[in-house]
């Protein structure tokens, strides 16, 4: 009885922390080869020169971690710290340390895929809302993610 109750307890505390992620995914096709996509996002920090909200990045290293500082035009910033890399798959993954948007235990994937002789962006997070509705969090995010998939579509 008690190693059933247990167990009960056990999973309702995952079940329910895992029900407050919130979750934001984007997809686009893009004109770039794959090999020119990867080349603009594929660098940590070059990201200030593609998305559109961004006026500088300055990266950072710190035990043997890499960091980048955003810089939003119009004043704000964000501190985020790349987890996983992989040149291969065009992928990265990165949370958000500290800033100025609506979330809080953020982490974040970004992705090109080759699609002919042109490619796809998918940028995908999952988080929970800091100071605004759940509702309103997603919206921010996911006007974040096709703000860049958008810039990116636009190249050439």
């Amino acid at each position: 009885m008690r190693k059933t109750t247990a167990i009960a307890l056990v999973l309702s505390c995952f079940t329910a922390s895992s029900a407050f992620a919130l979750e934001a995914k984007v997809e686009k096709p893009l004109q770039l080869s794959a090999a020119k996509a990867w080349a603009a996002v594929g660098d940590f920090c070059g990201i200030a020169s593609w998305h559109p909200a961004l006026e500088k990045c300055v990266p950072s290293e710190k035990d043997g971690h890499k960091f980048r500082t955003l810089f939003l035009k119009g004043g704000g910033e964000i501190y985020e710290r790349l987890e996983a890399w992989d040149d291969k798959a065009m992928s990265y993954t990165y949370t958000i340390i500290s800033g100025v948007l609506p979330v809080q235990n953020y982490s974040s994937t970004l992705t090109i895929r080759p699609a002919g002789e042109a490619s796809a962006i998918t940028w995908s997070g999952k988080f929970d809302s800091k100071g605004a509705s759940d509702a309103d969090a997603v919206k921010t995010m996911t006007g974040v993610y096709e703000a860049g998939a958008a810039a990116l579509a636009g190249k050439k």
